[in-house]
């Protein structure tokens, strides 16, 4: 094992060995370790949904209905009628006809896309898609060509000069952009793929629950749910549960069933799980100014850290914080978990080399207070760092 060995000292010698950190316990915006309460900033958990009540209640009354486990996979016995219901709501909610429940985000996308392309076809990714959509079109073993973040002229450059030789094309992209919170160029994605006859593919893993009518995500505010062919979401983000779906037509999910191995082969998710979606897509409905208070907050944040004179990016509640080098976002994290906030520094390879940064995640929950007092901290760092 002496690989394993080397693999582990390159990269702690890199300041990129990953590590876990146990929690006591967790909340919206809070965490608690080894007994010491911490604000927290490197969520997902965007509304606080994880906490809500109604959440809480549903999944507790399916768990005493259906017990811990569903035994099967769908395609057996693991098929109950909640996850049907589930799956119907997901559907209207997306303005979709139809939509298929995975276990995952990361289930969806590498499940997906290879049963829409394989080695006579083509993929064309942003260039910043989610490692899930990297390793789906890997497993497709198309020909994967990347268009720069972003960059439609680079894309339909791509486009006139590749398309035409493979028999199908698939665009992926990501709505909201985990690493970098900034937003894709959807009407354009839809009129290239429209033009040169491509399936369009859309992430909205952190689009859901924060942008469009009662969150329904960025392709809902932009008006283009008929046109984009596969939406995948997930739960497990700002709506604080679990698993994934696909929304699309019917003629889609009906494939799916039948050829996404990730579906085929996995034990469906605990109806416990399933009731607290139903009830976290219940609560967008009837609480649906979360999302746009949250977006308001993180405009408001990025200004203040963009004037203490921070590289800030973004166009979401994800607020990247340029840092740069690895051992440098280590020590400032380091420094702010002493005064109490847990901002991870997010490294290579997760971001490309000498681009490290923190990623802060606003969450509904966290108060005016806890929000000036980490502005406070930067604004130290920041002097700190010109030291």
């Amino acid at each position: 094992m002496e690989f394993i060995k080397a693999y582990l000292a390159k990269r702690k010698s890199e300041n990129t060995l990953r590590t876990l950190l146990a929690l006591d316990t967790r909340g919206p915006g809070v965490i608690v370790r080894q007994g010491q309460k911490y604000v927290d900033f490197s969520s997902n958990d965007y509304l606080g949904f994880s906490k809500h009540p109604k959440l809480i209640d549903a999944a507790r009354q399916a768990l005493e209905k259906y017990g811990v486990g569903t035994g099967a996979s769908r395609l057996l016995s693991g098929d109950l009628k909640l996850h049907h219901l589930l799956e119907e709501e997901t559907a209207s909610f997306k303005h979709k006809e139809s939509a298929l429940f995975f276990n995952s985000g990361y289930h969806a996308n590498v499940g997906v896309i290879p049963v829409f392309a394989g080695k006579n076809d083509a993929i064309f990714s942003d260039s910043l898609c989610h490692a899930s959509q990297i390793d789906g079109a890997i497993l497709s073993r198309a020909k994967r060509f990347l268009f720069r973040h972003n960059d439609m002229e680079h894309l339909e450059d791509l486009l006139k000069k590749e398309r035409a030789k493979f028999e199908k094309a698939l665009i992926l992209t990501e709505s909201v952009f985990s690493m970098d919170g900034d937003l894709a160029p959807l009407r354009s994605l839809v009129e290239l793929k429209e033009r040169y006859n491509c399936v369009l593919m859309v992430d909205e893993a952190h689009a859901t629950g924060i942008f469009g009518n009662q969150g329904r995500g960025l392709i809902d505010a932009e008006g283009l749910s008929e046109y984009v062919d596969l939406i995948m979401g997930t739960f497990s983000k700002a709506l604080g549960g679990f698993g994934a779906y696909i929304a699309a037509s019917r003629l889609i999910t009906d494939y799916l069933i039948n050829s996404a191995r990730s579906f085929i082969y996995s034990t469906a998710l605990p109806c416990s799980i399933i009731a607290a979606n139903l009830a976290a897509l219940e609560v967008c409905k009837t609480e649906p100014g979360r999302g746009p208070v949250l977006l308001n907050r993180a405009q408001k944040f990025r200004t203040v850290l963009s004037e203490a004179g921070w590289s800030v990016t973004g166009e979401s509640q994800i607020i990247p914080v340029m840092i740069g080098e690895s051992k440098t976002a280590l020590e400032y994290a380091r420094i702010l978990l002493e005064k109490g906030f847990q901002v991870l520094p997010i490294r290579p390879p997760t971001v490309p080399e000498g681009t490290s940064r923190f990623r802060f995640s606003l969450c509904y929950e966290h108060t005016e207070e806890e929000i000036n007092k980490v502005v406070e901290a930067m604004r130290e760092l920041r002097h700190y760092n010109e030291g």
